[in-house]
């Protein structure tokens, strides 16, 4: 989840050298990723109780936006983070791609896409900034073990990055290192037949656990040049209700100027059920004054 510059936290914090709240601050926790900490800090704990070494695997999110608007041949090799051209993805990864495409805001998914669908220069794009992920984790992973290390790397990452071995599985082959399997988690809910041929090595189930409920707002946040960004709003949320949309700036929030994602996410942290929350965004030329509900408590 995290972009190569923040391996010396990752350092300092398997070392021991910070507190919980540091290692979320210094890190940028919510600018990097901005998902809800409690839901991942046991796999940090747990690394740093044992002193195992972790690996930041990621880019920068600005760098896969400009890969996204503008292709990655536009990108400097100086403005690349070290990361080398991605092998060219296969057909079937590249129709996966297609329907996943289609989903995140222009229709619904179709049929095996056609060739002249597959070269629109949109979805290249699409498709190279997705294939920017998985190039520089394999290419972590894979300079860490050309170190002479004789460790095993465990990647944790989103399951379109492995699934079918695709993505990262894929990009890791085409950098030599063949010794990979991929362990890919089954969702409560989805059939129990027997899962396609080489979706993964291994498919691993787990009991749900119940967490306690947190106000969610029901969006995703990018720090853009032009300030905090809506980047996705999630259907039926509150967010949706409130009327936010994707390429909303918010601006303020509970009344106060918004400075940075942190500080929307301490906002809706502290938010009460049963209570509104204001919301200032810039849409296009239009201010917007939006108004958040929060159900009460069930």
């Amino acid at each position: 989840m995290f972009p190569r510059r923040v391996q010396p936290v990752l350092d300092q914090w398997t070392a021991g050298d910070l507190s919980e709240q540091e290692f979320l601050a210094r890190s940028q926790w919510d600018e990097v990723w901005g998902y809800d900490a409690a839901h991942y800090l046991p796999l940090f704990h747990y690394a740093r109780m044992h002193r195992i070494p972790m690996l930041a695997l990621n880019v920068e999110r600005e760098l896969v936006r400009r890969v996204g608007a503008q292709g990655w041949e536009s990108i400097p090799k100086d403005r690349r983070e070290g990361i080398g051209d991605p092998a060219p993805a296969q057909p079937a990864y590249l129709s996966a791609l297609y329907q996943s495409f289609v989903a995140h805001g222009r229709s619904a998914p179709t049929a095996e896409p056609t060739e002249a669908e597959l070269s629109e220069p949109q979805f290249v794009r699409f498709v190279q900034s997705m294939q920017l992920w998985d190039r520089a984790m394999a290419q972590t992973i894979g300079e860490y073990l050309t170190q002479g290390s004789t460790r095993m790397v465990v990647g944790i990452m989103g399951s379109g990055h492995v699934r079918d071995g695709y993505g990262v599985p894929y990009q890791l082959r085409a950098l030599g290192v063949q010794d990979a399997a991929v362990l890919l988690p089954w969702e409560t809910g989805q059939s129990c037949e027997e899962p396609d041929t080489g979706v993964a090595d291994y498919v691993f189930g787990v009991a749900p656990v119940s967490a306690p409920e947190r106000p969610r707002l029901g969006i995703v946040l990018d720090q853009g040049e032009t300030g905090v960004v809506v980047r996705e709003v999630a259907k039926d949320s509150i967010a949706e209700h409130a009327g936010m949309q994707s390429g909303d700036v918010v601006t303020t929030i509970a009344g106060l100027p918004v400075g940075g994602t942190r500080d929307v996410i301490a906002a809706v942290r502290r938010q009460i059920p049963g209570t509104w929350l204001p919301i200032g965004v810039q849409r296009g030329t239009a201010t917007l004054e939006l108004v958040a509900r929060f159900p009460a408590q069930r």
